[in-house]
């Protein structure tokens, strides 16, 4: 028995220490990351580069443009994906009798998360650029985007849903509260942190998605505003890293890029979980 707990132990060491040299790894592995691209790309972030555009006749570079249009990109993805993704969600967890049709739905969703970007970007070149007419521009990129990230905000919102206890279910339709005001008042406003997290994993989806982008929104580097730029070519941040790194061999504002795009990611973050904590407080408080 002495020897048994013995190996138990020294198996138990050996898991903990080895647990423990992979989250080292995988911490060193994103600093190593994060640490080398602002090391090559903040020197070479400059205001004029922030805030200008590209001209090829007087030879500058300015990715102002690309900033907007990816914003452009974020707005119209998240109006059509959001209601979309979570009404589905609602359905899907609150009113679906039929399992077979709520089947059907869930491997619908799970079939469109493994397909890969660049058939998004062909289909919707295909059926929203050129079948709609909508041309290359943000309305077909952000249409196209919103087929990609619609499976993470339903799963998201889906598994937020079922978190909420039925205890809460049963509780307001004891105090005579319909289907919807009880969805409304007291399901949706305790699954608001899954709802959250799936925003902003479809935010940082649109943001570091290029494929299917260089066939729906185009390499447009003309600084326009959001109602023309809806069928006009707007190439956004990531299409622009990728044509400066792979075709102009401008490696330094790729990686200015980059930075612009990490600092993206992290301000998305901070604002998710800013949300995140008022809205606990004010159910809290509630």
């Amino acid at each position: 028995m002495e020897g048994l707990s013995r190996k138990r132990r020294v198996w138990n060491r050996g898991m903990r220490w080895l647990m423990h040299i992979g989250a080292g790894i995988t911490c060193a592995l994103l600093l190593f990351l994060i640490g080398y691209i602002f090391y090559r790309g903040v020197p070479h972030l400059t205001w004029s580069l922030v805030s200008g555009k590209t001209s090829y006749l007087k030879n500058t570079i300015g990715i102002l443009p690309n900033i907007l249009n990816t914003l452009y990109i974020i707005a119209v993805s998240m109006a059509v994906v959001l209601p979309l993704g979570v009404g589905a969600a609602v359905y899907l967890t609150e009113y679906a009798g039929n399992r077979r049709v709520a089947a059907v739905i869930e491997f619908a969703t799970e079939t469109l998360t493994g397909i890969p970007s660049i058939i998004f970007g062909l289909v919707g070149m295909l059926f929203f650029a050129q079948l709609l007419g909508f041309k290359e521009g943000v309305l077909a990129g952000g249409l196209t985007l919103v087929i990609m990230i619609l499976p993470t905000v339903v799963r998201t919102t889906q598994e937020s849903l079922k978190t909420v206890p039925a205890s809460y279910r049963e509780g307001a339709m004891a105090l005579g509260a319909g289907k919807w005001r009880t969805v409304r008042t007291v399901v949706l406003p305790n699954a608001v942190d899954g709802i959250v997290t799936g925003c902003v994993l479809a935010v940082g989806r649109i943001v570091g998605e290029s494929a299917a982008l260089l066939f729906t929104a185009g390499f447009g580097v003309e600084l326009i505003g959001f109602v023309k730029s809806l069928h006009a070519s707007a190439a956004t941040l990531t299409v622009a890293l990728y044509v400066y790194a792979s075709e102009r061999g401008e490696t330094d504002v790729a990686f200015a890029i980059a930075v612009i795009l990490m600092l993206i990611a992290f301000g998305i973050n901070a604002a998710a979980n800013r949300a995140g904590r008022l809205s606990k407080r004010e159910r809290g408080e509630a």
